[in-house]
């Protein structure tokens, strides 16, 4: 298959970016709304319309940068805001708020293996149909496990460092969530040191094979 343009790798890559990114974060605020908290109901934020969710950098900006870089693309929409005082169990709930994000994106690969999959089996006699579909679910697939991967990282303010948080006892819990600040700036310098893709790319790696072994893609 020839290297696709500029113009084609965004008709591509556009909806699953998108949807990875968005539904993410309404899983964390439908989860939160069944735990307690209606806060992001009340903002509006309970919604698939991306035009709710875009973050300017992380939506638009960085994901185009990768696009015409070449590599897998990743991105963020804007963080759905969560109540801590509003869930029946702050510290419990809080965890599962967290982890919602990740299953979402989860559910999504899966979602996007079966595009994949009918557009695989469409070829060679419907092609104009078959080949977006199945670039498509390929782009929906290593977005989703990309994003899937990298939020499970233990790192406040990354789900996985909030899913940690909860599940450890205070003392221990309360240190971890101190390093909430400067999360983004330890993962920009394990990526810039190559430490985070030395982590990520072989999970990565492993994740696209196991699910193309599953789907027969």
């Amino acid at each position: 298959m020839h290297e696709l343009e500029i113009p084609q790798k965004i008709a591509v890559w556009l909806l699953p970016v998108l949807f990875a990114i968005t539904v993410h974060e309404v899983a964390h605020g439908w989860t939160a709304k069944q735990l307690g908290d209606p806060t992001a109901q009340m903002l509006g934020r309970l919604t698939v319309n991306p035009l709710k969710h875009i973050d300017p950098l992380g939506t638009v900006i960085l994901p185009l940068l990768f696009l015409m870089l070449g590599g897998l693309i990743f991105g963020w929409a804007k963080p759905v805001p969560v109540t801590y005082e509003n869930l029946r169990r702050p510290k419990r709930d809080m965890a599962l708020v967290a982890v919602a994000g990740p299953v979402a994106n989860m559910l999504m690969a899966i979602a996007w293996a079966v595009v994949a999959k009918i557009g695989l089996e469409l070829e060679p006699s419907l092609s104009y149909v078959a080949v977006p579909l199945f670039l498509m679910g390929h782009a929906g697939i290593q977005i989703n496990l990309l994003l899937m991967l990298l939020n499970l990282i233990p790192l406040p303010p990354l789900d996985g460092g909030r899913v940690l948080t909860g599940l450890l006892p205070g003392p221990l819990a309360w240190r971890l969530s101190r390093i909430e600040p400067y999360g983004f700036l330890i993962l920009v310098a394990l990526l810039l040191t190559g430490l985070l893709g030395k982590v990520l790319w072989p999970l990565m790696n492993g994740a696209t094979t196991l699910f193309y072994q599953i789907f027969g893609l």
